[in-house]
């Protein structure tokens, strides 16, 4: 809230996103919800965790809106929109100076890669780097939304293959040579770990055998089971885990 205001109040006029192929200044974003600073207040935001909030994957979804707003989700709190994740940067600078004045206080944030392409590791990296969201007091998690069916049904891949290498082989190849993206090593020396979310209350079909299809042969649009996703992101950490501790590197953990 107190960033929100403060850009709001300094950076009125600074264009962050692009509408129907119109750019809109941060204030032309605020008057199309019909608000301004005065109106903003922390029960307004509703981004705080209640007790419902983790008993339904759609409230919890929806406290990443302020306001309930897609819109200042994009704005304030994505690493690749518009302005290519400038006010999320410093969001987490600021949290960041916090953290470190209190001294004893640590956090652990998360960044979501979610296996559509190949690139995302380097954007993200990209962007940590520039912006310089280090903190010795901040360790990141990366979670990874089980969104294979909905890839699938658009069109955007084939199998379940395509989405584990587009996760994990960027980072085979930067712990097999870390001059081929230094701006990634340096990113995954703060990464801790990975955690897999979804909306764990949908029906599915638990069961895996001897018959399940292989990564490469799963190619219908129904979404793989919770186990099979933790099976083959568990599978390809301990592999990444053993190359990259012979390079002398961190190791990550799973935490679904």
């Amino acid at each position: 809230l107190r960033f929100i205001k403060k850009t709001l109040k300094k950076h009125a006029e600074e264009v962050v996103t692009v509408h129907r192929g119109a750019p809109m200044t941060l204030r032309s974003v605020f008057q199309s919800m019909n608000l301004s600073t005065y109106d903003l207040t922390v029960d307004m935001l509703d981004v705080h965790a209640d007790r419902n909030t983790f008993h339904r994957f759609d409230k919890f979804n929806a406290k990443y809106n302020p306001i309930g707003e897609s819109r200042l989700r994009e704005v304030f709190l994505k690493t690749d929109n518009y302005m290519n994740g400038k006010y999320f940067a410093r969001i987490i600078n600021e949290v960041a100076f916090d953290l470190e004045e209190s001294k004893y206080q640590n956090a652990e944030l998360r960044l979501s890669i979610y296996g559509k392409n190949p690139d995302e590791w380097a954007k993200l990296a990209k962007w940590a780097i520039q912006y310089n969201v280090y903190s010795d007091n901040i360790r990141w998690l990366i979670q990874i939304p089980r969104l294979f069916d909905i890839f699938k049904s658009n069109k955007i891949m084939n199998n379940f293959q395509e989405i584990l290498s587009n996760i994990f082989l960027p980072l085979f190849q930067v712990t097999n040579d870390p001059e081929s993206n230094l701006e990634l090593h340096k990113f995954l020396q703060y990464v801790i770990g990975f955690d897999s979310v979804d909306d764990e209350s949908k029906p599915e079909n638990p069961m895996m055998d001897f018959d399940v299809r292989r990564p490469e042969m799963w190619d219908d649009e129904d979404n793989p089971p919770y186990a099979y996703y933790l099976y083959y992101m568990y599978a390809n950490i301990t592999v990444l885990n053993h190359f990259r501790k012979e390079q002398g590197m961190n190791t990550f953990v799973l935490r679904p």
